[in-house]
């Protein structure tokens, strides 16, 4: 295992802004708010921010203050992650496990406080958030894997960590990965979800408040989700516009953050600093990890989806922080129970897909109330 500390690299940050000052507007409709995708008046106003205000070095800085490894893993991918003990001597080891267009700084309002937790009767977690194969600092697979080899490969990273047995949590990609992990890891004593990744074999409704959940899930399928149907077909072909094109990757990560985030009914900006959204995309161009990180959705279609396989349930103790506005927004719980053990059932009273960065305090809450309920 190796100490990492995050680097600028100033050369490619240099080239990404040389792009972003070269970057020329192009028309949109008339009247064109975000429902043909990104508007170009947020877009405008990221770009100033970007170029006259936003300080990539200082944000390089923020996260290096978080103790970080990368851990080689035998005939597998380098994999970069935080690791943050806390010095309780009670502490439960935890992986917080980020989705796309995510990363570690997901949970930059969460580490020290895991950790360290203000109240004393808290539990407190060694904390373990790694990235993503192919993310950030991670190493990218030769060929596109999907998450039940992430999990594999995060099961063996705790392992190599020192932890034997572990809880998790998991939105996006995360919850997908811990359905895996639930399913195939001896080691997992708990599960935390906020997002419904995993789904049973059998989703057939059976009563109206089914069949509305099923309705509104094909409609999202139909509205929100030709990005999935493109990374996971023809990733590379999408690469050669991003790669090359920093507002490009701005625009489809910016869009998702403000379509995907609560955002009280309407598709205007997410609810956290634009800072913390201009960093997430640095994250993407300065590692130059766009298209490595689209492969796990490629990954994801060769390895069959995201149900679990027919006679199997999830037996591991569940618990589910259900937030309104997530793309991946839970059905009702009697749907959940044919594939988890749910434990714990949390209905939110707001919050998006990105819960860690929108509604920090309520998830924190409702993990620690997870965790103290399990010991």
């Amino acid at each position: 295992m190796t100490p990492f500390t995050i680097p600028v690299e100033e050369a490619e940050a240099r080239w990404i802004r040389q792009r972003v000052e070269a970057w020329r507007p192009f028309p949109e409709p008339v009247g064109h708010g975000w429902e043909h995708g990104t508007n170009m008046a947020y877009m405008e106003r990221l770009r100033a921010r970007w170029l006259k205000g936003f300080d990539w070095p200082a944000a390089v800085t923020h996260m290096n203050r978080l103790p970080q490894l990368r851990v080689p893993l035998e005939g597998a991918p380098t994999l970069h992650c935080v690791h943050l003990r806390s010095s309780r001597a009670d502490a439960l080891p935890l992986l917080l496990a980020h989705g796309w267009p995510g990363s570690i700084l997901e949970f930059d309002a969460l580490y020290e406080r895991l950790a360290e937790p203000e109240d004393p009767g808290a539990p407190a977690f060694h904390v373990v958030a790694p990235s993503l194969p192919g993310y950030a600092w991670s190493d990218a697979p030769p060929a596109p894997i999907g998450p039940r080899a992430v999990a594999g490969l995060y099961d063996r990273l705790m392992v190599a960590l020192g932890y034997e047995r572990y809880l998790y949590q998991g939105g996006d990609w995360g919850s997908v990965i811990g359905g895996w992990l639930g399913l195939d890891s001896p080691r997992l004593i708990g599960l935390h979800l906020n997002g419904y990744g995993l789904r049973a074999a059998d989703m057939r409704p059976t009563n109206d408040a089914e069949r509305q959940w099923l309705q509104w899930a094909r409609t999202i399928r139909a509205t929100e989700t030709g990005y999935l149907q493109l990374q996971a077909t023809k990733p590379q072909s999408l690469g050669f516009a991003m790669m090359d094109s920093p507002m490009g990757v701005a625009a489809w990560l910016a869009e998702k953050y403000c379509g995907w985030s609560d955002t009280k009914g309407g598709l205007v900006e997410p609810p956290f600093p634009l800072d913390t959204l201009l960093s997430t995309i640095m994250i993407y161009l300065t590692t130059q990890s766009f298209v490595t990180a689209t492969w796990l959705y490629r990954g994801m279609f060769l390895e069959g989806g995201f149900t679990i396989p027919e006679g199997r349930r999830i037996e591991v103790p569940t618990g589910v922080a259900a937030f309104p506005r997530d793309l991946l927004a839970f059905p009702p719980r009697a749907m959940v129970e044919r594939g988890y053990h749910v434990v714990h059932w949390t209905d939110m009273p707001r919050g998006g897909h990105f819960a860690a960065l929108e509604e920090p305090e309520l998830l924190l809450a409702d993990l620690r109330a997870f965790a103290s309920a399990l010991a």
